[in-house]
């Protein structure tokens, strides 16, 4: 497993704000048939729509996503939280006595204390989907799940028009959409986004494991099969192959316009995803992520990482950017860089 695919930004970045808070309008739950979302099993947005292709910022990254329906969709099922994202690149490192703009408000991907507050829509049909969803990552992992009582930072389940979710704490209340077809297992996938989870077939070393075969994808969704290398990301494997037994790994049929499979392994053949539970990778890369003494994740020398938006490489417990001008010393205070 890879750390910036489990948590692109081990410490997310907010960006300079767009136009929307995170907190949105309801949306109405539609009936769809279970084959649209389980016999793929790959969770979408929106299924069976498609919006035009944007360049973004976030986290200092720039992406492509679909505007769908007023929201930034990442590979099918991830939003991206449009008022955090720019047009332009922005900058993350603050001059030592350079005071941030309050307007850009940044908060940390991790959940703090290893604890996740949620809240359920009651118009959410089969909320024992959740219920389940949340004992299995509480049985597995050093997370708790505990019902919101006034706590400004939330997961709130809610019927959508798909499954989708935000990825790690995005400030707020962030949605974790769920259409009636959205079962037990694509809840715990989604659930793995919002801890911090991308997903497994775009890890940097995939192309080792697995072909993508972009003459069946259909047109306009070549973008949700890049690399996180590719959109600039990098991080270090939990795993030392990729886990085709990931909850967060592709569907061989993903996104596919003539039934012929978009992902094979490299020797041809396809393969079975499941949507049952937690792999031993994952669970593996999550406690990574979130230490059983709710701690810090452990920072390895000689290894870069993605923290607050900014790569930066960890050298004798240090942090440091590179500059045209070579690697200069930066350090993060309240969950912002500073040059040193």
């Amino acid at each position: 497993m890879k750390k910036s695919k489990f948590l692109l930004l081990p410490v997310l970045a907010i960006l300079a704000c767009s136009k929307d808070p995170i907190l949105e309008d309801e949306k109405s739950e539609t009936q769809l048939k279970p084959e649209e979302i389980n016999d793929q099993l790959t969770e979408v947005a929106y299924p069976n729509e498609q919006g035009p292709v944007l360049e973004i910022y976030y986290g200092g990254q720039q992406m492509p996503v679909e505007s769908q329906n007023g929201d930034y969709v990442y590979q099918g099922d991830i939003l991206i939280p449009v008022n955090q994202t720019s047009k332009s690149p922005q900058s993350l490192i603050l001059g030592k006595d350079e005071t941030p703009q309050k307007s850009t408000g940044r908060t940390r991907g991790m959940w703090p204390d290893n604890t996740v507050y949620y809240a359920i829509d009651s118009n959410l049909s089969d909320k024992n989907r959740v219920y389940d969803a949340i004992k299995h990552w509480e049985a597995n992992t050093s997370l708790e799940f505990v019902q919101r009582s006034g706590q400004s930072n939330y997961i709130y389940f809610t019927p959508g028009s798909g499954c989708s979710s935000y990825v790690g704490m995005v400030g707020g209340r962030q949605n974790i959409t769920l259409a009636s077809a959205c079962s037990t297992g694509n809840t715990i996938h989604e659930i793995g986004h919002a801890v911090g989870l991308w997903h497994e077939q775009s890890r940097v070393d995939r192309d080792s494991y697995i072909d993508v075969n972009f003459e069946n994808i259909r047109s306009g969704a070549d973008h949700n099969f890049h690399t996180y290398e590719t959109s600039g990301f990098d991080g270090d494997e939990f795993t030392s192959s990729l886990d085709f037994g990931s909850i967060m790994m592709y569907s061989a049929y993903s996104f596919s316009k003539n039934g012929e499979p978009t992902i094979t392994r490299t020797n041809g053949s396809t393969y079975q995803v499941q949507r049952s539970g937690l792999s031993s990778g994952d669970i593996r890369g999550i406690n990574a992520m979130y230490p059983e003494d709710g701690g810090e994740p452990t920072y390895i020398n000689g290894k870069y990482y993605t923290i607050s938006g900014v790569t930066v490489l960890r050298a004798n417990d240090l942090w440091y950017f590179w500059t045209k001008y070579g690697f200069k010393r930066v350090e993060l205070k309240n969950d912002r860089w500073y040059w040193v």
